[in-house]
């Protein structure tokens, strides 16, 4: 197709998890009062962006950030979609980074490099869930733009690298900050190949 359809990929606000290096995973961790400055900051440098539609993650955390943003930009409520879902950690969901330092150093260190090589038992292998959010991007990307869609840190990881031209393997070294945004184009996300 010839047209391309602009995605603005934002983080999250921050949550207490987030504040006290706690891995929330698919726990539904509302945000705190930060957070939500974070989001009310996020709609002021967006306000002129001219949005026709803004999707979440279904996690409390992305969608009360999406909805503050639609209220301030005057937006219908945010559509929700499963597959813009943070990483499924597993076991290791709710655990402190002090404790997966006791207990799980090198997993702890591959969370620190955002290191796609990183396992979490019981939890979403990086080819599963790089496949479910490119997927999710490329179905979005369809729609008319542009659009804002609210997700997590390891979803921003994912279309990074994409973005780059990487793969799915490389390490970023850094992790995107609390509303922290990343733009993309229609043609990247629709061409992706499943990972």
């Amino acid at each position: 197709m010839s047209h391309r359809t602009p995605i603005c990929l934002a983080r999250h606000g921050q949550t207490d998890w987030n504040a006290t290096g706690r891995l929330q995973g698919w726990c539904d961790v509302s945000l705190n009062h930060t957070g939500r400055e974070q989001a009310a900051q996020l709609a002021r440098q967006l306000a002129d962006t001219g949005f026709l539609a803004v999707w979440s993650s279904p996690l409390q955390r992305a969608r009360q950030t999406a909805e503050i943003i639609v209220e301030q930009l005057g937006l219908p409520a945010p559509r929700l979609h499963e597959g813009l879902k943070e990483r499924h950690f597993g076991i290791f969901q709710g655990m402190t980074k002090d404790a997966l330092a006791q207990s799980h150093p090198a997993l702890l260190a591959h969370i620190s490099q955002r290191n796609p090589a990183a396992e979490f038992t019981g939890g979403e292998n990086m080819h599963m869930f790089a496949g479910r959010v490119l997927a999710t991007l490329a179905e979005i990307a369809a729609q008319p733009g542009p659009l804002l869609v609210v997700s997590h840190g390891w979803v921003l990881d994912v279309a990074a690298r994409q973005q780059r031209g990487l793969s799915t393997e490389a390490l970023l070294g850094t992790k995107p900050g609390n509303g922290e945004c990343l733009w993309l184009e229609r043609p990247v996300w629709a061409e992706a190949e499943a990972v």
